[in-house]
């Protein structure tokens, strides 16, 4: 209860329900220096970096006599010069066998047999043959310029191609032009003969008409004053002789090659 005479409270304060919006202040404006301009400036390429000081001339040349070149070995020089040698001594001895034959023309000798005397032919039994055969080996040079010596000779008696006899000969020497004569003796003795062999030659035999061969295989040096070469000669005579006991020459080939 309120005592008489007061005077009422005033009414309180009405709250207006009406929210009013805050004001943000707006940024300060930035200051000149910063500004961005939006002006694009054109791409500048990069500066290259500053190019080394220049060398003198005398340090470039010093660089440049640095590296040495590798030395050859000894050996290869040697077989090089070795190598050398060998083709000027093939060439030296090409150009003399050209000239050689070109001035000389040397020639091959010759064999031959100018007689044969069949002496003895014999059969022990059906196959084991006997025979004693003689002929006169006729060696020539025709060389008008090279004298030429026989180092090896060997004669050899063949019946249809079977080995019957063999003699060698003592070697010998010949001038140019000449001829030389050699009594060659050949004896076969119990020789073997196949069956069919044996009844050809017993045929021959009756027949009087008998033929051998002769093989003869010569090492022949030429000598040309100081220049000397050697070479193998093979002789070959295919004979037909009348029967033993005075079987004589009726007709024969020869030929002399390398």
């Amino acid at each position: 209860m309120l005592p008489l005479g007061a005077a009422p409270p005033p009414p309180p304060a009405r709250i207006c329900s009406k929210m009013l919006p805050l004001r943000v202040p707006p940024p300060p404006p930035p200051p000149p220096a910063a500004r961005i301009c939006s002006k694009m400036l054109p791409l500048r390429p990069p500066t290259p970096p500053p190019s080394p000081p220049a060398l003198p001339r005398v340090q470039k040349r010093t660089i440049l006599q640095q590296p040495q070149p590798r030395q050859t070995n000894p050996l290869v020089w040697c077989a090089a010069i070795l190598c050398l040698i060998f083709s000027l001594i093939l060439i030296f001895f090409g150009i003399a066998t050209l000239i050689i034959f070109l001035a000389i023309k040397p020639r091959n000798p010759m064999f031959d047999t100018p007689n044969v005397r069949l002496n003895t032919i014999y059969f022990d039994s059906p196959e084991y043959f006997n025979g004693d055969f003689v002929f006169l080996a006729n060696f020539t040079n025709p060389n008008k310029k090279i004298d030429v010596r026989f180092e090896y000779l060997d004669i050899e008696l063949y019946f249809n191609d079977r080995l019957i006899a063999a003699q060698a000969i003592q070697p010998f020497s010949q001038r140019r032009g000449e001829v030389r004569l050699e009594s060659v003796h050949l004896i076969s003795s119990l020789v073997y003969l196949p069956q069919n062999l044996s009844m050809e030659l017993r045929k021959q035999v009756l027949s009087n008409r008998i033929q051998y061969n002769i093989r003869g295989t010569f090492k022949v040096r030429a000598n040309m004053g100081l220049f000397h070469f050697s070479y193998w000669l093979h002789g070959r005579c295919q004979l037909e002789i009348t029967g033993p006991p005075t079987g004589a020459l009726v007709s024969h080939t020869c030929t002399t090659k390398r």
